[in-house]
């Protein structure tokens, strides 16, 4: 995915992911290249990479790419430059701290495909604030709150951003980004289901229109045969967005923001959780047909995911038989109610009543262990 190949010696210290069309702007901008000298390097026409130019240098607008590009340019070696050793040390120790602001590539993929498929959910939004570590996903509800639903450092995000991922969509104190065509394509890459985004003669991408094609795949263990299977769902849906338009029969929503944020807080516990050594934790043993059992806890190494398999073992454990069941297929593999209730057993239209029993109780387990509204996404 990412180009290992830099278009001229002065860029040799850049990270992997940094586009060829970032690298021409900093090596034009920052190390004084002419931009003859870089199109011959580069094996493209003068023109383009003015173009390139033009269009990096209009995109400082944006506070993440702008970030972004001054710390690169930190790590560009000025040509002709004759420094002495003090201040070749100095210029050595501050490419070292950018390279420690910059993400490697594994963790980049990572995270980035963990946010892009958060983003592609309907009215999810990538909320960046002025001054702060740390970028927040949250997701407009049915009745107009905003959920919590995802949280990445902010180098991260900066990435995306210059990768051309995400763009802003509001401006000011709190800027706030939303997926690209380019992120998308993006993402179905990094799931390995690119070919089955490829429409023939489409003109060009849709941001809205192409959401319901946008599939994600997750491997879990059928209960009667006990052999593994392959769950498929729409990314820019969970089930439990879904219910939350719904209405009872008093005409309110048959789930609360506070049900709503619960689900999202185990789901994002659950997308940590493979983060880390232990990829292959069997959540199945949870389910009533998958032979219950103690939760293993880890080796201690990466203590993020670590934390974030403790916390969904508790909570399942909490929950116990049943209720358990629901809340690992809907909010975590996102497998909808019908297929649950079938794969369960239940009767018809049972699975949302359990679903929001499962919630509530969901919802006090988090309440009795961090208070109210309390922990941390992440």
């Amino acid at each position: 995915m990412y180009q290992t190949d830099r278009p001229h010696p002065v860029l040799s210290g850049m990270p992997p992911w940094v586009p060829d069309a970032a690298l021409h702007y900093l090596a034009h901008t920052e190390a004084g290249l002419p931009i003859r000298e870089l199109a011959r390097k580069s094996g493209c026409h003068a023109s383009t990479v003015l173009r390139q130019i033009r269009r990096f240098e209009t995109r400082r607008d944006d506070p993440l790419i702008d970030a972004v590009l001054r710390k690169l340019g930190s790590r560009v070696t000025r040509k002709g430059s004759s420094t002495a050793p003090a201040q070749q040390k100095e210029c050595s120790d501050m490419h070292a701290v950018a390279l420690d602001q910059s993400p490697d590539t594994p963790t980049l993929t990572r995270d980035a495909q963990r946010i892009l498929r958060r983003l592609c959910e309907t009215g999810a939004v990538l909320a960046v604030a002025v001054d702060m570590e740390k970028a927040v996903v949250v997701r407009d509800g049915a009745t107009g709150a905003s959920t919590r639903t995802a949280v990445v450092d902010r180098k991260v995000a900066e990435a995306m951003a210059l990768q051309d991922w995400i763009v802003a969509d509001t401006a000011g104190r709190i800027t706030r980004y939303k997926i690209t065509p380019a992120g998308r394509t993006a993402l179905a890459d990094m799931m390995g289901e690119a070919g089955q985004d490829l429409h023939g003669m489409a003109e060009a991408p849709a941001e809205f229109a192409d959401q319901h094609r946008v599939w994600g795949e997750r491997t879990v263990r059928d209960n009667e045969t006990g052999q593994p299977r392959k769950v498929r769902y729409n990314l820019a849906e969970s089930p439990l967005t879904a219910l939350a338009r719904r209405r009872d029969k008093g005409g309110a929503p048959f789930l609360t923001d506070d049900l709503v944020s619960a689900g999202e807080r185990l789901r994002e516990d659950f997308e940590l959780a493979q983060m880390g050594p232990r990829v292959a934790q069997n959540w199945d043993r949870f389910l009533t047909g998958g032979g219950r059992g103690g939760f293993a806890q880890d080796s201690g190494v990466g203590n993020g995911p670590e934390g974030a398999r403790r916390r969904v073992g508790h909570a399942l454990k909490d929950l116990g038989p049943g209720l358990s069941d629901v809340v690992l297929r809907c909010c975590c593999y996102l497998e909808g109610l019908e297929s649950a209730e079938k794969r369960l057993g239940w009767s018809a239209r049972s699975g949302k009543i359990v679903l929001r029993i499962a919630l509530m109780r969901l919802k006090q387990h988090y309440d009795e262990t961090t208070g109210p509204g309390g922990g941390m996404i992440g």
